[in-house]
């Protein structure tokens, strides 16, 4: 496979017009003084070793391209980038911020994990951009309390050891009633990276308001992909000792769900209340475990979301959760989660973005992935790009690339995105020297770095073409900054059942997040998952339904919540007290890019 990378595409434009953070710029000179000497030193050796590999790099390009993966793996090599831009720090996107916010994320980490398992846990907050939100005291105050219930009963603990034991047995563990006993909620994997990603958040989010111990089954293509999220226990649930067989090939509606076991009484509830613990529940029958299928499938969308079922659920011990959904809006319709939810966060569009912040971060292969390319490419410009581009089965995959780039750069020319560039090339003598000799851009100057993640190397090769081939105008960010176009990998196709494809798809979400603005495609949780990440309300190119670009080509997003794309039908009749409705359409909103979908916002 091809690898594109964009080394060396940073083109010159006239210094009339600074792109940046003016408060960044004002902050506090972050590292200190002893460690910016070393830096420099460092940056002087870098350069004298670029200036030496320029000769073999020329005749490298010249004569072939990497492959994907032997690029991801010398990417660290590639410093040249550095040399253009002299006070440049690929360790600290954003100085400022890395002077405010600490690695604990104001407290939404808890202290005390080892840094050598998991070194982007402690990184991670130098490399994004922005910090919009902190969490609240009362989500914290939860946080702290299901990592003390998480570490007594984890795989390994004796509490563990008797609810498999009951499990095995098909008794379920009373629940509520005794802290002797330990509830759980198993997170089984279910299409592409981000639908897990959004899924997993999910899941922890319905354990965190439901008192359930959060595990994954983690299959063999995503092993290692992140670390232990929680202080001195595991999330790992121990596959091959698990009672229940062929966990991995369940498909979307074994006897065991929701819906086919309300359908033969196997599980039922009598009696009303608002939070769905054991404590209010009175059910008549208690399974050993429920299988909860929130696929599109929709096989357990309609009971799922009653508060009659959830009490029902309360009082099973055990709920294997097959879902490839961001699920998290449609629970603010249920009464007894509905007053918890708002505590936990205030701010409505801050839920997915607090929690994949708290519970998904790289292990150290991906981790390395990342901070090589990052250094190598992105380091030096201090504006970043992304644009993520996802050809939807619903209809971009039958437009023609031509049609597909024009509304990318429509939407950019609406929203004022990318760097644009003039109709004839007005580049003076003295600004075309400047663009073969980057070294003269007065140690980095206004930068531009436009990352592209896609599938496919077309769009790159295109935005790359166009800001070698034409000079920048003022317009849209680019008076007077050097634009470089890169691209990670292009796959060709999505292979997630291959360990290694998932680790290269999320070192892309990670890059993509440190971004300052994103573009991203509608209905991708690809796009969702890093805007999510970066804190980030993305610009969305609408999907081409019909195979014709919409007009308008895209829309700003009104908040950096992801969209259920399934929620539960309008038609769903529930028994148990529901959610006023005015409040609801306060903070749930049809999504952009998919009117059957909600979304949450403030």
């Amino acid at each position: 496979m091809e690898m594109t990378s964009g080394a060396n595409n940073y083109r010159r434009v006239p210094d009339d017009e600074l792109v940046g953070d003016p408060a960044a710029a004002a902050a506090e000179p972050w590292p200190p003084a002893a460690v910016r000497e070393k830096e420099t030193r460092r940056r002087r050796a870098l350069a004298i070793a670029g200036l030496m590999a320029l000769p073999l790099l020329v005749a490298f390009f010249v004569l072939g391209r990497e492959s994907a993966s032997t690029v991801w793996d010398f990417a660290s090599a590639k410093l040249m980038n550095n040399a253009f831009f002299n006070n440049a720090s690929p360790h600290h996107a954003n100085p400022a911020a890395a002077a405010d916010v600490d690695e604990l994320l104001g407290g939404l980490l808890a202290p005390g994990m080892d840094r050598r398992s998991c070194r982007s846990r402690h990184e991670l907050f130098r490399y994004f951009k922005h910090f919009p939100y902190a969490p609240s005291p009362y989500l914290l105050s939860k946080l702290r309390a299901y990592e003390s219930l998480h570490r007594r009963c984890a795989p390994g603990t004796p509490l563990y050891a008797d609810a498999i034991s009951r499990l095995r047995s098909g008794r379920s563990t009373a629940a509520g009633g005794s802290e002797e006993s330990c509830r759980y909620i198993v997170w089984l994997p279910f299409d592409g990276l981000g639908n897990r990603m959004l899924s997993m958040a999910s899941g922890f989010l319905y354990a965190l308001l439901t008192g359930r111990v959060f595990l994954v089954a983690v299959p063999p293509d995503s092993a290692g992909l992140f670390c232990e999220p929680f202080p001195n226990t595991t999330w790992l649930l121990p596959v091959e000792d698990f009672p229940v067989a062929n966990l991995f090939g369940l498909g979307p509606r074994p006897d065991h769900s929701l819906a086919r076991l309300l359908a033969k009484n196997k599980i039922s509830v009598a009696g009303d209340g608002d939070l769905p613990t054991a404590s209010n529940a009175t059910a008549m029958a208690v399974p050993a475990y429920v299988y909860l299928s929130l696929g599109w499938q929709k096989a357990d969308l309609r009971p799922f979301f009653c508060g009659e079922n959830q009490r029902a659920l309360a009082k099973v011990s055990w709920l294997l959760l097959y879902s490839d959904l961001y699920f998290a809006p449609s629970l603010y319709k249920i009464a007894g989660i509905h007053g918890e939810l708002r505590r936990m966060f205030p701010e409505r569009e801050a839920t997915a973005h607090l929690l994949l912040r708290y519970l998904l971060h790289p292990g150290n292969a991906v981790w390395g992935l990342v901070t090589r390319y990052y250094g190598a490419y992105l380091a030096p410009a201090n504006r970043r790009v992304g644009v993520q581009i996802r050809m939807s089965a619903a209809g971009d995959d039958h437009v023609p690339a031509d049609d597909k780039y024009n509304q990318i750069l429509a939407c950019s020319r609406q929203e004022r995105i990318l760097p644009e560039t003039a109709a004839v090339d007005e580049a003076t003598p003295s600004a075309v020297t400047a663009a073969g000799d980057p070294t003269t851009t007065n140690g980095g100057g206004n930068t531009t770095a436009i990352l592209v993640a896609s599938l496919f190397a077309e769009y790159y090769e295109r935005l790359r073409s166009r800001y070698y081939e034409h000079a920048t105008t003022a317009n849209c960010g680019g008076g007077g900054a050097w634009v470089g176009v890169f691209q990670p990998t292009h796959e060709e196709v999505q292979d997630t059942g291959k360990l290694e494809h998932n680790r290269k798809a999320l070192a892309e979400i990670y890059l993509l997040s440190f971004s300052d603005e994103l573009v991203t495609s509608g209905l991708s949780t690809f796009g969702y998952v890093s805007a999510g990440l970066a804190g980030v309300r993305p610009t969305i190119l609408l999907t081409a339904f019909g195979h014709k670009v919409p007009e308008p080509p895209c829309w700003r997003a009104v908040s950096m919540e992801p969209c259920n794309l399934t929620p539960p039908p309008p038609d769903v009749k529930c028994r148990a007290k529901v959610v006023d409705e005015e409040d609801l359409a306060r903070h749930l909103k049809v999504c952009e890019d998919w009117t059957k979908g909600v979304k949450l916002y403030d």
